[in-house]
């Protein structure tokens, strides 16, 4: 049987405060998603970017801080990172290998960065990837929408590549098993 852990990247105040696309239903289904994991007793592990001196996401300013609507309990545990994989030099591929975790539903942002990143450095790890429709989420860039960043990834990229793409309903069974 497998074990599963929800992991929740990099939903960080500066970030929410710019408006990514669809950041209300993408903060509502991770909520949801972490009050399920709680109450069934599955782990949630978050991970936080910090961008350096000066920046956005500077260690200890307010806007590299967890968003308050999906903030971790006093016990649940926060990774802390500099690059763009949250297995790069963050403790979280060890971690996850003491808990004998085989799963990991991926959820975050910003879908082209670092939970691209994140989910492809899983893959190569060796675990099994579920990304919850409508539970990453990033910016309009000059090339793309954050939708259409959104769609590509999640529906061409990652889908039964790198991962499984489910849906908020579809995990939830997952994470009560």
């Amino acid at each position: 049987m497998s074990s599963s852990v929800l992991l929740v990247v990099d939903v960080q105040t500066a970030l929410i405060k710019e408006h990514p696309y669809n950041e209300k239903k993408v903060i509502g289904n991770i909520k949801k998603l972490i009050s399920i994991a709680r109450d069934s007793n599955k782990e949630v592990l978050y991970v936080r970017h910090d961008d350096g001196i000066g920046e956005e996401l500077e260690y200890g300013t307010d806007g590299w801080q967890i968003y308050h609507e999906i903030a971790p309990n006093k016990d649940e545990r926060v990774f802390e990172k500099k690059c763009n994989s949250a297995f790069f030099k963050t403790g979280l591929k060890e971690y996850l290998e003491s808990k004998k975790i085989d799963t990991i539903i991926l959820t975050g942002l910003q879908t082209e960065y670092c939970i691209d990143a994140t989910l492809k450095s899983a893959f190569d790890n060796g675990y099994s990837v579920i990304i919850p429709e409508q539970t990453n989420t990033t910016f309009d860039n000059e090339y793309l929408s954050g939708e259409k960043l959104y769609e590509f990834y999640n529906y061409k990229i990652w889908n039964n590549r790198f991962a499984k793409v489910l849906s908020v309903d579809e995990v939830s069974k997952i994470l009560f098993r």
